[in-house]
């Protein structure tokens, strides 16, 4: 004998039901088949609408009767033939009829028990299940219908009642040891009293009646039809990269269905685990899929000790506490008593070694109930102060990791907490069984979803990262950025095992959000159709709460470089080629290397100096191994040197600086460059990586420029400035050219004190043949006293920059 169940999603529609005939009649060999269906999706949530709607005096409840109605007759008139209908129509008709009734009642009188809700209820599965059982007839099939009422007896506890196995096991042989129908269906979750009352089984209750079933027939086998390939690894609407687990054994299943595995429900297992029953799990829309294998021993072994990772939603946290509890006997046993006798299922249980608190996880729903019985039974040491008033804490979420083979291996838990941690997870409470069969932890249910993605990431990815990144400033450098990118990202996917996703763009007047990732090819039309408030962004990027989020400043605004603390304080990365955070106020500079520590999250700056040249990392490297930087000597502006190299006597220096600004080696504004404030920011910058503590304004500012350009306030005032003191320009060529040297922008950091300034470099120096738009720098250290360390290379254009930038992504992606 063969048993199948198909699931409310399965059987949503006429479409939906002759998929399901399609599987039956595959599976109709030559032994019996019991078919259990739930009601039509959707239908159970109508129908107990319905009744509360009546039961508080509103007539809306009349048009949710219609639409179930509406939904089943259609489904009749799609299915059987129209020479068939009538009688079928009639007879559902009158079930209707009765149902409405009912819902009469309900309205009358105002009110609505557990007993009338569970009468309501088994509507769905008497409707569904007469459809199919006539659409299967309609077709030829030897098909009969069988009502579970009259099979699985319970007790009166309506609305999840406990089934009387003896009697009921007695009764479902006894059925089919008469039965000559090839397949037999049956209206799964409901059920009837030992008195006569129409009972149900619990939300999900159509698995448990398969599998009281399965385990009264000693089948082999049980197969439960729904709308997904099996279990997963988590959610898959959570969590994309989710997997099929093929095979499992039941504790491990018991464990995810536990947690929030809404493929499962709890109870189904427990009938057919001491009969040794395999339980399959199969998709409805894919039949062809492989699904999941259930059983005592899967045979399928994997060096992976986790199986999956789940969550329970609508959670809140019960704490009770106080030196009252502390070495008092039978405290425990009043608690869970008090709980138990209003009928509160207690889903998660922590208790600390002090023995001064107890927290338990209940459902939202059942918390003010809880709250107030236990504050009754403990009102006498409440007012001795022994114990303080229960506190709840709603609005969280239960995540789990399972796995059966999780005892046998060290450091998972480790693993679980730094991954929550480094993705700024707060914890608010823990349990694991001593089975080690699954860690369990309480958290904020706004994180649910980047919890689920980081740990799945951890423990099943790990072949593959995931980084998410919301970029700001889309303009020279950061157009050339997300081109590097495009360009790259199957590189970095195949080699580095990376996937970077851009999930944000922003410029100063628009941003766009895309969860699922921007299409590259097509960023600009994205965002110039986009009229959001650019300064929503970190907003946004909060709402959307992404696991490794990384924040890309492409600008030269203070106002962004003012919003990275709030980005590292949510442990969301920052990169940035902005100099301004890192050459402001020194506390400010400290603050944000101190925030990027605290909360784990990457604060990477490496083209704030040389563009795409390793020289802070270098400079990092040589503290962090002990080395002290006595002396730096640099040219910082690749700006300045490209304009210093190609200004001679037939380039004006007015021609050679607007060549710049238009090949965008300098800034947007040319005399942030030209007025040495760029070169100090970087040098005060380098001066702190080097272990020293100085402000920008303690660097001397040896300005070639005139007073009257330094004076301008605008970009098109400083170049008419330019050409009003093209002499003067003239004149330090000359000089520098008479004395056989080349003019260049130098930084100078010795014996605590530094200042910039054009120096004429002679020839030998390491500066002389300095062309284009090179930077290079020299650290005098303890070791490197007489030779240098030297630095050189490119350090001006978008393009360095840009990799410079994607450098710091890869950094991150390699942590």
């Amino acid at each position: 004998m063969n048993i199948i169940k198909f699931g409310g999603t399965s059987v949503a529609n006429a479409a939906n039901i002759l998929q399901c005939i399609s599987i039956i009649k595959s599976k109709n060999d030559s032994r019996p088949l019991i078919v259990v269906v739930s009601a039509l999706g959707g239908v159970t949530d109508l129908l107990l609408n319905a009744a509360v709607e009546a039961s508080q005096k509103n007539e809306n409840y009349r048009s949710l009767l219609s639409e179930i109605e509406n939904r089943h007759m259609e489904a009749i008139k799609e299915l059987i033939p129209a020479t068939g209908q009538s009688g079928i129509l009639s007879h559902a008709k009158r079930i209707i009829n009765h149902l409405e009734t009912l819902l009469d009642g309900c309205f009358l009188l105002g009110e609505l028990s557990e007993r009338t809700k569970d009468l309501i209820l088994s509507f769905g599965e008497v409707l569904s299940s007469y459809i199919i059982s006539e659409t299967l007839k309609s077709m030829g099939e030897n098909c009969e219908l069988a009502d579970s009422r009259e099979l699985i007896k319970t007790n009166n506890k309506f609305g999840k009642a406990v089934v009387n196995f003896e009697m009921s096991n007695l009764l479902i042989q006894h059925h089919f040891d008469k039965s000559k129908a090839a397949i037999t269906v049956l209206p799964g979750f409901i059920a009837e009293s030992e008195d006569g009352h129409v009972t149900t089984l619990g939300r999900g209750g159509s698995d448990y009646t398969a599998a009281i079933l399965a385990a009264a027939l000693d089948v082999l086998s049980l197969e439960i039809w729904t709308d997904v390939n099996g279990i997963y690894t988590a959610n898959p609407k959570l969590v994309k990269q989710a997997e099929p687990i093929h095979h499992i054994n039941f504790e491990e299943a018991m464990e995810l269905s536990h947690f929030g595995a809404k493929v499962l429900y709890p109870p189904t297992i427990q009938p057919i685990l001491s009969k040794d029953i395999t339980l399959h799990i199969k998709n409805t829309f894919e039949p062809d899929a492989p699904g999941s294998v259930i059983r005592k021993n899967p045979g399928s072994k994997s060096d992976n000790p986790i199986k999956g990772i789940s969550n329970i939603d609508n959670i809140t946290l019960v704490t009770i506490e106080g030196p009252g509890m502390v070495g008092v006997s039978g405290f425990s046993k009043r608690l869970f008593e008090v709980i138990s006798k209003e009928g509160i299922n207690v889903i998660f249980i922590t208790q600390a070694s002090s023995e001064h608190s107890i927290c338990l996880g209940i459902a939202d729903a059942e918390s003010k109930k809880a709250k107030t019985a236990i504050d009754e039974e403990f009102r006498f040491e409440i007012q001795q102060q022994k114990i303080k008033p229960a506190l709840l804490e709603n609005g969280l979420s239960i995540i789990a990791v399972v796995g059966e083979n999780m005892k046998n291996h060290q450091g998972l838990s480790g693993r679980m907490f730094s991954t929550l941690g480094r993705n700024n997870i707060n914890i608010r409470a823990i349990a694991q069984g001593a089975s080690e069969r699954n860690i369990s932890a309480v958290i904020d249910s706004r994180d649910v979803k980047k919890a689920l993605n980081s740990l799945h990431e951890a423990f099943f990815e790990e072949d593959i990262k995931q980084l998410n990144l919301f970029v700001m400033g889309v303009g020279n450098v950061g157009s050339i950025f997300l081109e590097q990118l495009r360009a790259q990202k199957k590189y970095l996917k195949d080699n580095l095992k990376i996937n970077v996703r851009v999930v944000g763009l922003a410029n100063s007047k628009m941003m766009h959000t895309d969860e699922d990732g921007i299409d590259l090819k097509d960023w600009k039309s994205t965002l110039e159709n986009t009229a959001a408030n650019p300064g929503d962004f970190i907003s946004e990027i909060k709402r959307l709460n992404l696991r490794n989020s990384i924040f890309v400043d492409n600008t030269a605004s203070d106002v962004v470089a003012g919003t990275y603390a709030d980005y590292l304080k949510n442990s969301i990365a920052v990169v940035t080629c902005n100099k301004v955070a890192c050459a402001s106020e020194y506390k400010n500079y400290k603050n944000l290397k101190g925030i990027s520590r605290k909360y784990s999250a990457p604060f990477l700056y490496e083209t704030n100096v040389g563009a795409g040249l390793p020289i802070i990392d270098t400079l990092k490297n040589l503290v962090a191994s002990g080395d002290r930087v006595h002396k730096i000597q640099a040219v910082l502006s690749g700006s300045l040197n490209f304009i210093f190299n190609n200004f001679n006597e037939e380039n004006s220096f007015y021609d050679v600086v607007k060549q710049a600004q238009s090949e965008g080696y300098t800034e947007p504004d040319p005399k942030i460059d030209l007025s040495g404030i760029d070169v100090k920011r970087k040098l005060v910058i380098l001066i702190r990586e080097s272990g020293y503590e100085m402000e920008i304004d303690d660097i001397e500012n040896r300005s070639f420029l005139p007073q009257e350009s330094l004076d301008t306030t605008s970009v098109d005032d400083f170049f008419a400035s330019l050409k009003t003191h093209a002499a003067h320009f003239n004149d330090l060529y000359k000089k520098a050219s008479a004395e056989g040297a080349r003019l260049k922008f130098v930084a100078s950091f010795e014996n605590g004190k530094a200042n910039v300034g054009l120096h004429f470099i002679p020839q030998g120096h390491p500066f002389y043949n300095l062309e284009g738009k090179d930077n290079i720098v020299l650290f005098y250290t303890d070791r490197y006293a007489d030779q240098p360390l030297l630095i050189k290379g490119a350090g001006a254009g978008a393009a360095v920059t840009a990799s410079g930038i994607f450098a710091d992504i890869i950094r991150i992606g390699n942590q």
